[in-house]
């Protein structure tokens, strides 16, 4: 479904992504993990287009979308959501979540309609809503509620494109515990046919959700498999978990 082929992107001397090759099948969930500097969100920034490899190529659902736009893969089925909030501050969460509908669904165009209102988009929103645990907030603006709520509707107005491919940027950054087992029901729940990559620190959420785990190091993949060979991996340990044993 999402396929990289020895993707290769630097800054004058260093690489920031080195030879990356990855293939991610159809409702596959994977984790990568990787240092602070290992190249993990210049990875995501290349995928979805807002960075130009040097050399290599990206697949989506089998189309070779590397010269694509950021705006053309994601009509494709490709979505992201950041590690920091990039919501509209002055709607509520039920508009925020029919805007990002309005738009996949190719509804904006017309002068005179009120596309949010539409039969089509309010189902969307209140089916998003509930696979991100916001359906009693649709009326509350964006600027009144908690940084984890803004976090929940991050993941969930990715989901409103309706993709195939989501890739999500550390979403539990900046929560709390409590919340952070909130995310980990919110992502096991989400429909095993939509295709989930994660960036992500969290090594219980990493474990739990996984199917597979990679870790980048120096821009290269280093480790690339089952989770339960992760747990057992001396590299891991030695180059990112440090002392961390088995949750």
């Amino acid at each position: 479904m999402l396929e990289t082929r020895n993707l290769t992107k630097s800054f004058g001397p260093i690489h920031v992504t080195k030879g990356v090759s990855l293939k991610l099948e159809k409702g596959e969930r994977r984790v990568i993990l990787g240092p602070n500097g290992a190249g993990k969100t210049t990875l995501f920034n290349q995928l979805v287009g807002e960075l130009t490899p040097d050399s290599g190529s990206i697949h989506l659902d089998g189309a070779d979308v590397t010269a694509l736009r950021v705006a053309d893969r994601a009509r494709l089925g490709l979505s992201r959501s950041y590690q920091k909030n990039t919501l509209f501050d002055g709607l509520t969460i039920g508009e925020n979540l029919g805007l990002a509908a309005t738009v996949a669904m190719g509804k904006g165009q017309g002068l005179w309609r009120d596309p949010l209102h539409s039969a089509e988009v309010k189902e969307t929103v209140r089916e998003v809503a509930a696979q991100v645990d916001l359906a009693p907030l649709l009326d509350m603006p964006v600027n009144a509620v908690s940084y984890g709520i803004r976090r929940q509707l991050e993941v969930g107005i990715a989901l409103a494109t309706r993709p195939k491919v989501i890739l999500m940027d550390e979403p539990t950054s900046g929560v709390g515990p409590e919340m952070s087992k909130g995310f980990h029901r919110l992502l096991k729940a989400l429909p095993r046919d939509l295709t989930v990559l994660i960036i992500e620190h969290d090594m219980d959420l990493a474990f739990d959700v996984a199917d597979t785990i990679t870790v980048l190091n120096y821009g290269e993949v280093v480790f690339d498999g089952l989770p339960e060979h992760a747990r057992e991996s001396q590299l891991l340990k030695d180059i990112y978990l440090g002392a961390w044993e088995d949750a």
